[in-house]
């Protein structure tokens, strides 16, 4: 395709693919993924956490051949990293989503469709991709929540992801700087900005005109985006509660993953209320700006927990040494958000597996470099606090 560039040039990193992103995205789209709340500590902190580690390899045990899978929730994963649910993909590059979920099976790992997808969960489920988890809310209306988790378990998805830190929207003030909302208005500029860059724009001409959150259409419904925005932040309950999520537990049988646990008292009161795994995050810096940083939260949440569920950890993966680090501070596993769309608006479905292929080789090639044969040797010995913070 014209304007697509050379992934092995260009995407050598995932700084690269970043960069080959904003190039690519009009500047209200590329600031929406990338953007944070406020003045953006939360975001800079999830990234320069990992700064704070140094590697102790012992490259004399001898690890010519290495595994990077993983088993969780009874499925062989092919890596310990998971794509995350990200919402209004699909404005990034057509059928998005689709393109997420088939890279993510390529690659042999999971991947969790948004809420706020543009396509509808039934959607992403019919092309057959797996594991496949979808993430939900507690709303005001508890049978819409109900309503989802009914349509997961009728689509065939493996796990349902409850996203708690998300019920009270974060002031995101490059969106406001760019005049970017929800939903989108496209004033004179943002048409100017979008005629500069042709080849999204073209890929765009149609779907922009669709453009919508899919899982909120009701029956036979013909809503614009505008509507549908109204009822998702209409929806949002502030009181939400435990009860709550032990309703949800009750309806849902398999995997119930809480998603925004930071406090290590919130991981041990999951395990009381049957949660299977929790997920330690603070939404990629774009709720609360100020919230410790995920890598920082994470030693607190496994020590709580105390090896009785998986702990998963998103926010600032930016290599896959980040990831090793996070494995030897006792994460199970994963999880990216923004990595996965710059792929995805640079390339579609081939920019997503080149970002699993990044990371991939890089978490093989620090493996080998430290003397581990699988991901079962990453133990805390393996890093040390740096001296030089």
């Amino acid at each position: 395709m014209p304007g697509q560039p050379d992934l092995q040039t260009g995407g050598y990193s995932i700084e690269a693919m970043r960069l080959l992103a904003r190039s690519a995205l009009p500047r209200f789209v590329f600031d929406f993924a990338d953007g944070a709340a406020e003045d953006e500590w939360t975001l800079r902190r999830n990234e320069a956490a990992f700064d704070d580690y140094v590697f102790l390899p012992k490259p004399l045990n001898g690890a010519g051949e290495r595994d990077l899978s993983i088993t969780l929730f009874g499925h062989r994963l092919s890596m310990p990293l998971i794509l995350g649910p990200t919402g209004l993909a699909g404005l990034f590059w057509p059928q998005a989503e689709q393109c997420i979920a088939r890279a993510a099976a390529a690659a042999g790992t999971a991947f969790c469709l948004s809420h706020g997808s543009v396509c509808t969960l039934e959607d992403v489920a019919g092309i057959g991709a797996s594991p496949r988890w979808m993430q939900v809310f507690i709303y005001k209306d508890r049978g819409f929540t109900r309503e989802l988790a009914s349509r997961a378990e009728a689509a065939g998805y493996d796990a349902l992801v409850l996203t708690t830190d998300n019920q009270v929207l974060g002031k995101r003030e490059r969106d406001l700087r760019n005049g970017f909302s929800i939903p989108p208005r496209f004033g004179p500029l943002d048409v100017a900005g979008m005629a500069l860059k042709a080849p999204w724009l073209w890929r765009m001409r149609e779907e922009l005109q669709r453009i919508n959150f899919g899982n909120y259409v009701r029956d036979g419904e013909k809503a614009d985006i505008k509507t549908l925005a109204a009822r998702m932040q209409s929806l949002l309950d502030q009181g939400m509660n435990w009860a709550d999520v032990d309703a949800l537990r009750a309806q849902w049988r398999g995997p119930l993953i809480l998603k925004g646990v930071l406090h290590p008292d919130e991981a041990r009161e999951a395990l009381q209320h049957g949660i299977d795994a929790v997920i330690v995050s603070n939404h990629g810096g774009r709720q609360l700006d100020g919230a410790i940083g995920s890598l920082d939260a994470l030693p607190g949440v496994v020590e709580a927990v105390q090896g009785r569920m998986p702990v998963l950890v998103d926010g600032g993966i930016r290599r896959g040494a980040d990831m090793v680090k996070a494995l030897a501070l006792g994460a199970t596993a994963c999880l990216e958000g923004r990595p996965h769309l710059w792929g995805v608006a640079v390339a579609g479905e081939a920019g997503v597996a080149h970002v699993l292929e990044t990371f991939r080789r890089e978490i093989d090639r620090v493996m080998g470099l430290c003397g581990l044969r699988s991901i079962a040797d990453i133990k805390p010995s393996l890093i040390r606090r740096s001296s030089f913070h």
